[in-house]
């Protein structure tokens, strides 16, 4: 607030004014011509003329004018927290936060400062968690609240006054929102300044807490699921942190321990763990130090238990997976394909093998007479619609689900095809496609998304002549070559490339010093099919360098539309498993973590995900559900209902309660995707389960998906108040951080600064005794001096 200015109201006396003052100017210099004391002189002279000065300016009523908060005309907001963060007790005391806080704001103990605001503003009272509520006296405060939303309260707050005048805000917490990410500020435009009061010390706690935990999943086959734990301990600097990997039951699948460093570092903890079961899996990750977490412990020292475990949601995705191999002859690589997949239990392969090309219709065609081919004579159904014709190719059928699959050889429709997740073709020339059935496997991989590779035969890439056709436009490298670069490369050895290193579905060791050991026991190739290059975006994962030094492509992956693709040049793969035992254990798990990346992130008809609701405080999360027929088009017209049931660990620290079910609804911003919102009504894990039905209510699939909601771990992250971020509001908004001890002090103070709603002050300078003393008081200095010196 701008302070007092001093003006005149009467300046239609100046003139007056003026001549009185030089007049008695003139006047007292002739009376003071003739004094012999001149010192003295000079002095009685300014006093006299200063107290003439005084009375004349008095004459042109000089004002006192300023601006002041109109009383009753402001609204101010006194916003307290309700969270359960606030249960903590400092170090040496006795109350918690929020007993401390309640002493403040509550009737009786807290009313001198709120009474000193309520004299000069209209008082609103609110406290939050993960909402703001309006109050009359505080008396709700319980601190139960799960998270702090401190940017969702103060929004709410500005919504509720735009365009009303509020002074301020008096915020009471400790600073520890949930909903704002890495101490990011909320939207501020339009706030009034705000005034943090900061409830708690800033000392730390002891105390033991999960602050992330990270899973990530790949196709590596011994180590699937990898779940990387932070975890920060405060006044434990040399103990013993333990973290434990816990299943639904209770039983402890891994425990690790490390050394607790300084208050807030971080101690990490990384996990490998491969599920016993395929689908949805949940797991909790507790820490704590080594007596807490031992049976039979006395109670614990933390401050807060509440922020040591956090649930964790594996997703191996369910099966089958099921991946169509077509190749041209029967070959060494579909048997220990076929071998190596066999023993994983998520993924089925298919294959249609072709033992004999068409014949010419001027062949041979057998007895006279004989329309069938010789090579099924004497075999099953001979009749005339069961037979196989002499000028059709023949055509072996593996491991299908029945006796239909398959049974006109490649599909020729998007329900035949895009009923598998990935394709593999080898020994096949690209004739065998014909130009309908090449579109259709080239849109299975960029609309169906589905997985394709191409293996190294002598009938495949170039020598199958598929440059310039659908399916060699979505292969990762040029088919086209110089006719110069036809020289055989003689024997090659596999190398991994920079990307190969980098991805874990192309290494079979932990370490790298082993696998470099594992490739350069591997026995050289001789059947390579040389390419140009690569494609813009693909990436080399192998290549294979010649006697000469000389470097080829091995194994190039790309994205192609919605799906992937892979080109494996190497022609005889199948050498590796034939050197010993143990090279045909690695080249099987090659083959399986192939298949496996194949087939990762492949949609199925019906799909469910879960993403959270950004910025919601209630960790309130979006369930998903997208839904395709059999052509894998959009299904507008279905039924999706969703059931959500939550996870309970041992009886304990998890979630319980019944399932709910929701109704989805179809989406407008995409076709064929439902959605329903769910708000959790505790912490834990939960399982969405998604049922769908068409318009005539036959099923269309199911669906499942499952997350973790941790409120009160980050609620708990940090127990050391925030004073950081309330500084920043407040510098932010114009405000001030104000001490507990001050509130009083500061309430009386906040009439003298602005708000919206002002009103102006005068007081009259010329009109008080304080100026006619000074007056009065200059010229009876003036007379007593000239008769104590004797003077006229």
């Amino acid at each position: 607030m701008p302070s007092a200015t001093l003006t005149f109201s009467g300046l239609n006396w100046l003139l007056p004014a003026a001549v009185l003052l030089v007049g008695a100017a003139f006047a007292l210099a002739w009376s003071y011509r003739a004094s012999s004391t001149q010192p003295l002189r000079k002095v009685c002279f300014a006093l006299k003329l200063l107290g003439i000065v005084a009375l004349a300016l008095c004459l042109l009523e000089p004002l006192w004018l300023g601006q002041r908060v109109r009383p009753g005309a402001n609204f101010f907001a006194v916003v307290a927290d309700n969270s359960q963060g606030l249960q903590i007790h400092d170090r040496g005391d006795t109350l918690s936060r929020g007993d401390a806080l309640r002493t403040l704001v509550e009737p009786g103990t807290g009313t001198g400062w709120q009474s000193a605001l309520a004299d000069t503003f209209e008082v609103r009272r609110y406290f939050f968690d993960s909402r703001l509520q309006a109050t009359g006296d505080f008396h709700e405060l319980n601190f139960d609240g799960r998270s702090t939303a401190l940017g969702t309260a103060l929004r709410s707050l500005s919504d509720r006054f735009q365009g009303r005048p509020l002074a301020g805000v008096l915020l009471l917490t400790d600073g520890n929102a949930t909903d704002l990410p890495n101490g990011a500020l909320p939207e501020l435009k339009g706030m009034p300044p705000i005034y943090p009061v900061v409830i708690g010390r800033r000392d730390p706690v002891k105390d033991i807490a999960v602050q992330q935990v990270h899973v990530s999943q790949t196709s590596f086959e011994d180590a699937p699921v990898t779940v990387q734990t932070d975890v920060v301990a405060s006044g434990y600097r040399g103990q013993a942190v333990v973290a434990r990997l816990v299943d639904k039951t209770g039983r402890v699948v891994q425990e690790q321990s490390a050394e607790a460093r300084g208050d807030g570092e971080a101690v990490a903890f990384r996990f490998q763990l491969k599920p016993e079961q395929p689908g949805l899996s949940f797991y909790q990750v507790r820490v704590g130090s080594r007596g807490d977490l031992t049976a039979g412990a006395p109670k614990s020292e933390e401050a807060t238990l509440a922020n040591n475990a956090r649930v964790i949601a594996v997703d191996r995705g369910q099966g089958p997976f099921r991946i169509l191999y077509v190749s041209g002859r029967p070959n060494w690589e579909f048997k220990f394909l076929n071998r190596a997949l066999q023993s994983d239990e998520q993924v089925q392969l298919v294959g249609l093998i072709r033992v004999a090309k068409r014949e010419p219709k001027f062949d041979f065609r057998g007895r006279a007479g004989e329309t069938s081919n010789p090579l099924f004579r004497g075999f099953g159904n001979q009749s005339a619609e069961e037979v196989q014709r002499y000028d059709q190719p023949v055509l072996v059928r593996l491991n299908t689900r029945d006796e239909v699959e398959l049974r006109a050889g490649f599909p020729r429709t998007p329900e035949d095809l895009f009923g598998y997740h990935a394709v593999i073709v080898d020994d096949l020339e690209a004739e065998f496609f014909a130009p309908e059935q090449a579109m259709l496997l080239q849109k299975f991989v960029s609309e169906r998304g589905g997985g394709f590779l191409m293996l190294g035969g002598m009938e495949c890439f170039q020598e199958g002549k598929y440059a310039r056709t659908p399916v060699g436009d979505m292969l990762p490298v040029y088919l086209d070559r110089d006719e110069a670069s036809v020289t055989p490369p003689g024997e090659v050895h596999l190398q991994l490339a920079r990307e190969g290193w980098l991805q874990a579905w192309a290494r079979l060791r932990d370490n790298e010093n082993d696998e470099r050991a594992r490739i350069d026991a591997m026995p050289a190739f001789e059947v390579v099919n040389r390419v140009r290059g690569l494609k813009p975006g693909a990436s080399v994962i192998a290549t294979v360098r010649d006697q000469k030094g000389g470097e080829l492509p091995a194994l190039a992956v790309q994205r192609f539309g919605r799906g992937r693709t892979a080109a494996l040049t190497i022609g005889d793969m199948w050498k590796w498993g034939m050197k010993d035992a143990a090279a045909r254990t690695d080249m099987e798990k090659a083959w399986r973590q192939l298949a496996r990346w194949l087939v990762t992130d492949v949609p199925n008809r019906v799909d469910c995900t879960v993403e959270p609701i950004a910025a919601d405080a209630n960790g309130a999360v979006r369930v998903q559900v997208r839904v395709r027929d059999e052509k894998f088009l959009p299904v507008d017209e279905a039924s999706v209902s969703v059931e959500v049931q939550p996870v309970v660990f041992d009886g304990t620290a998890g979630a319980g309660g019944a399932a709910i079910k929701v109704e989805a609804e179809a989406a407008l911003s995409e076709p064929g995707l439902y959605q329903a919102t769910y708000v959790p009504r505790q912490t834990g894990g939960f399982r969405a389960v998604a049922t769908v039905k068409n318009s005539a209510g036959a099923d269309l699939g199911r669906a499942e998906a499952g997350w973790s909601t941790d409120l009160a771990a980050e609620e708990f992250r940090s127990l050391t108040p925030n004073v950081a971020l309330l500084e920043e509001l407040a510098r932010r908004t114009g405000g001030e951080v104000v001490a507990a001890a001050e509130l009083e002090k500061f309430a009386k103070r906040l009439p003298q600064l602005s708000a919206p709603m002002m009103e102006t002050w005068s007081y009259p300078a010329w009109h008080t005794p304080l100026m006619f003393g000074f007056a009065l008081a200059c010229l009876l200095a003036e007379w007593g001096l000239r008769r104590w010196k004797g003077m006229p």
